[in-house]
């Protein structure tokens, strides 16, 4: 039987889930390293295994304040989110950036999971990132 999705009492202190709009919001902080995304994917993964319905997700990387992440371990993580969702009905993430770096690691992102259920865009400005995923830009916010 499946259960519903987290509570964000079960999330990490810069990600949230919002029951009502089906959307995992993610606001890392800091330095962008493999540390903090291998954290991400894995509350991901457990709200992908316990989640009722799929839930669309939005990250907004414009506070991360530099990347620590090779381009090896970006197309790693990427290949395994495109395996391991392979099976699963289709959803949209957003990544909002801000700096080339960090859009240098969405874009790959992207790039590794085309042609799956995980349909990624990336955004330079939060109004379309919105749009594209049916919310409004407020409920995008960390505690919206």
């Amino acid at each position: 039987m499946a259960q519903s999705s987290p509570t964000k009492v079960d999330l990490l202190p810069w990600l949230s889930f919002h029951h009502d709009l089906q959307l995992m919001i993610l606001h890392p902080r800091g330095v962008l390293d493999a540390a903090q995304v291998e954290k991400a994917v894995a509350m991901l993964e457990l709200a992908e295994e316990h989640a009722d319905k799929p839930f669309n997700r939005f990250t907004d990387l414009s506070h991360i304040d530099a990347v620590d992440l090779s381009f090896e371990f970006v197309f790693r993580v990427s290949l395994h989110r495109r395996l391991s969702y392979a099976d699963h009905p289709p959803v949209k993430s957003a990544f909002y950036v801000t700096n080339e770096e960090t859009a240098h690691v969405a874009k790959t992102h992207a790039l590794l999971t085309d042609h799956s259920p995980l349909y990624v865009r990336v955004f330079t400005e939060p109004d379309p990132a919105a749009n594209w995923l049916g919310v409004s830009v407020g409920q995008l916010a960390l505690d919206a």
